[in-house]
């Protein structure tokens, strides 16, 4: 079904227009020569936009940087058949690894928005017995005696973050919303 003209140009300065500086800034950081930064942050914008009209994408900025790297790529690759020599940092992020697609690639980045945000919904002592947990790995006897509070809350709390964290993302799949 066609969006509205109106919707669409606010879900682009809402979701896509706040990154605009953060993505030059990373373009120019990892392309340090050769390629044009207004065109393809323009390019990368008409992308992601085109990609929205057909479905919802529910991490634009993970799906506008993974577009914009890949266009940078796509000009230093030409460039390179062109026998001119660009020069980008290639010391982090996946770009170089082509076993995986930039749609996996996406679909990771846009699970893993959505498990941060998840998290972040928790309750603050919740969340951070869940994070030491989860994501830091820390036993729980550890966190019990780092928090100074029983190792029974601690399960608790940490059944309590997984179940709402559960939660989100099932509403977030059903309705595309947190």
């Amino acid at each position: 079904m066609p969006r509205d003209e109106k919707d669409e140009s606010r879900w682009f300065k809402e979701r896509l227009l706040p990154h605009e500086g953060m993505l030059r800034a990373w373009l120019k950081s990892r392309f340090s020569s050769g390629i044009d930064v207004d065109d393809v942050v323009q390019e990368s914008y008409l992308k992601v936009m085109r990609a929205h009209s057909e479905k919802p994408v529910h991490a634009p900025k993970a799906f506008l940087f993974a577009t914009a790297r890949n266009l940078a790529l796509n000009a230093v690759r030409h460039a390179k058949v062109r026998g001119e020599n660009l020069e980008f940092v290639s010391d982090d992020v996946d770009y170089l690894d082509e076993s995986e697609g930039v749609h996996e690639t996406v679909a990771r980045n846009q699970e893993l928005e959505i498990l941060t945000k998840a998290i972040q919904s928790l309750p603050d002592r919740c969340r951070q017995i869940f994070t030491l947990r989860k994501v830091y790995g820390m036993p729980q006897r550890e966190i019990a005696k780092k928090l100074n509070i029983s190792s029974s809350t601690v399960n608790a709390q940490i059944s309590i973050g997984v179940n709402k964290c559960a939660e989100f993302v099932g509403r977030f799949c059903e309705t595309g919303e947190s």
